[in-house]
């Protein structure tokens, strides 16, 4: 399967590098909500489990891993299955310039390709860059759960963002898990 250059498939090996990305937004920001930093091995096993039923994807240059992006189930009911939430994060180093963009437009065609109908996306507010990415690939805002999450000593908001992958059918087809799709 041929991505935009410099996209490629995750695998649980990239662990340590998805750590290292993700260890400073865990730490230093509300972006996330968790609190303590996943380890490569809690990574390795996030990207296992996660390509059973979505694409997670990495951008890689030549000093490494970047960036990533994956599609999640939305919510466990069976009624929610042909929607899918959506999360891109990018080094620090290497923020603005495209990367957030370009692991999206690999990752958003594939869950179409899929079969999902809807994307969400979850932006702790105020996110200016986030929103700006995600309007930019498609998304519109849907809403705003006030004062959601706790951290840092202060309560956080958490907007909605989505777009529509698939036309809602009557009858639709099944989403295809990830690892069938390959």
């Amino acid at each position: 399967m041929s991505f935009v250059q410099g996209v490629r498939l995750a695998s649980p090996s990239d662990g340590l590098a998805l750590s290292a990305i993700y260890a400073p937004i865990v730490e230093t920001t509300a972006t996330s909500f968790e609190t303590a930093v996943p380890d490569a091995e809690e990574m390795a096993r996030r990207v296992s489990d996660t390509l059973k039923t979505h694409p997670w994807l990495v951008y890689e240059d030549e000093i490494g891993v970047m960036g990533y992006a994956y599609g999640c189930e939305h919510r466990s009911r069976s009624a929610y299955r042909w929607s899918c939430d959506v999360s891109v994060y990018v080094d620090a180093r290497a923020r603005g310039m495209g990367i957030g963009r370009r692991l999206y437009g690999a990752l958003l065609p594939l869950l179409k390709r899929q079969g999902f109908v809807r994307a969400h996306a979850g932006i702790v507010l105020p996110n200016e860059a986030s929103v700006a990415l995600h309007e930019a690939s498609g998304f519109g805002p849907v809403g705003v759960y006030q004062n959601v999450g706790f951290k840092f000593g202060c309560w956080h908001d958490v907007g909605w963002w989505a777009m529509t992958l698939n036309r809602p059918e009557e009858n639709p087809r099944e989403p295809i898990p990830w690892a069938e799709f390959l």
